[in-house]
């Protein structure tokens, strides 16, 4: 018999006579999926804003609580252990990736109090308050690795009921979250879980007060300029190496590439240099052509996996960005597709060698460690370097950091060989989520005639109140 995955509403496990078969990368079936229709995620959102408050004194116990039942406890009636092994096989992602969110969804939710106030500005205080803007925040998650779901975990933390509509290859590290939750003692009207179709995403999108939504290009299109919208889209990471291309620096770039399989947001997609790029190029494709494959849930396992089909078309749409340019990968003995068991095959790396800092290919990001290699003079301008997630700068020149900082397409910058992938649970990943789910509310006082009296604003554009 399958495994169950239900929809989770108002604590209860609940069925639905839609449902979908969840298939591994290997071909055999895993789960059976609970689908919610678009108007049961509207209903559910809905009986959601009834739930009663609760002061973050109260939620921070039982969010640490939960963090810790997510890694040790039998939930749902499935050991850690199976979890890890269930989301390896739905995701293609390697089973260590899930081990180590166990461990870091529990240190995490340790200090989520601490990481919600580092997100107040200096200002809110006597004067001002940090309020939040709605009551329910809808989630459309991704697939493509374990730790995105630490996000909500913060709104939960910030007093927000949460409807998490789950990626439809990984339903397991929510509904196991989720699970956690409500056996730590959270409101069952706080949080919902609701497996579904695209029409249940956009319904869910449109009847929270906002909503992250994670997608690709097409839906940060579709969706720029949606105020009540956060969309995390592609990261387009990238590295400028302005130094001497030593074993320790082709160490850190290698880790940069393919770390968790290559599927992180945060994974090294371009890599530019002052030096010589083919010479760093052919480095690189000979580190990365060394890596083993292995089937999803060994132990050992350091590429993403995924059914041949799907590995096909990944490769075939790297080759079309790539147009004339070299894949490097491919002088090194191997097929760029590895069987590991029934129709799954491991994605060896790719590294191509591109012939100027502009090329079109930079801006291309898949779920396997792809990196495209370019030259970068001062004359190709900071552009480049732009747009991107995370850029990593292994230079001396400070004055090229500077003008990293002022980019405002780069939302973190990390000078030296910091582990790109490395989180402090107190900075911004892709800017504070608060920043998103609050607002700042002014607040003055002033006598009249001996007594008090206050005149409330409605919210401007930036979301301030004046309180009189």
């Amino acid at each position: 018999m399958l495994l169950p995955v239900p929809a989770l509403r108002a604590g209860e496990e609940r069925t639905s006579r839609d449902t979908r078969v969840l298939l591994g990368v290997t071909g055999e079936p895993l789960a059976t999926v609970h689908e919610v229709p678009a108007l049961l995620a509207r209903l559910t959102v809905k009986n959601m804003r009834q739930a009663p408050e609760t002061d973050a004194a109260e939620l921070l116990p039982v969010l640490a609580e939960a963090g810790r039942l997510f890694a040790k406890a039998t939930l749902g009636g499935q050991t850690p252990e199976e979890y890890c092994r269930l989301q390896a096989l739905a995701s293609g992602v390697p089973v260590a990736v899930a081990r180590g969110v166990l461990e870091r969804v529990a240190r995490d939710t340790e200090s989520l109090g601490e990481a919600v106030r580092h997100q107040v500005p200096a200002g809110a205080g006597t004067t001002a308050r940090w309020v939040r803007r709605g009551q329910v925040l809808s989630v459309i998650a991704p697939s493509n690795h374990p730790g995105t779901h630490g996000a909500w975990l913060q709104a939960i933390a910030m007093g927000y009921r949460v409807a998490v509509r789950p990626g439809g290859r990984d339903p397991f590290t929510p509904l196991r979250l989720v699970h956690a939750l409500l056996t730590a003692g959270l409101h069952p009207d706080r949080v919902s879980l609701l497996p579904g179709g695209h029409a249940a995403a956009d319904a869910l999108t449109e009847a929270g007060d906002l909503a992250l939504v994670y997608g690709g290009e097409d839906t940060v299109a579709r969706l720029r300029g949606n105020d009540r919208v956060l969309v995390r889209g592609p990261g387009r990471s990238k590295i400028l190496v302005d130094t001497e291309v030593d074993e320790a620096v082709l160490d850190h770039l290698v880790a940069e590439i393919a770390g968790d399989g290559g599927v992180r947001c945060t994974n090294t997609t371009a890599v530019l240099t002052t030096g010589d790029h083919r010479l760093l190029a052919e480095r690189l494709a000979e580190r990365l052509a060394a890596l083993p494959a292995h089937p999803v849930t060994d132990p050992r396992a350091v590429l993403p996996v995924r059914p041949r089909a799907e590995a096909e078309a990944l490769r075939a749409a790297a080759a079309r960005a790539a147009g004339t340019a070299p894949d490097l990968v491919a002088a090194h003995p191997g097929e760029p597709l590895v069987p590991v068991g029934g129709e799954a095959v491991a994605l060896r790396p790719a590294v191509f060698l591109l012939d100027r800092a502009d090329h079109p290919a930079l801006a291309t990001e898949l779920p396997f460690p792809c990196a495209w290699v370019a030259p970068w003079r001062e004359a190709d301008g900071m552009a480049a370097l732009d747009d991107s997630l995370v850029l990593g700068l292994l230079t001396e020149d400070a004055s090229l950091v500077e003008r990293a900082l002022a980019m405002p397409g780069v939302r973190t910058v990390v000078h030296g060989p910091v582990a790109q992938w490395w989180l402090d649970p107190y900075l911004p990943h892709d800017g504070y989520l608060g920043q998103f789910l609050n607002c700042r509310q002014s607040r003055l006082h002033a006598r009249l005639h001996g007594g008090e009296q206050r005149l409330r604003l409605a919210p401007d554009a930036r979301g301030e109140q004046l309180v009189l």
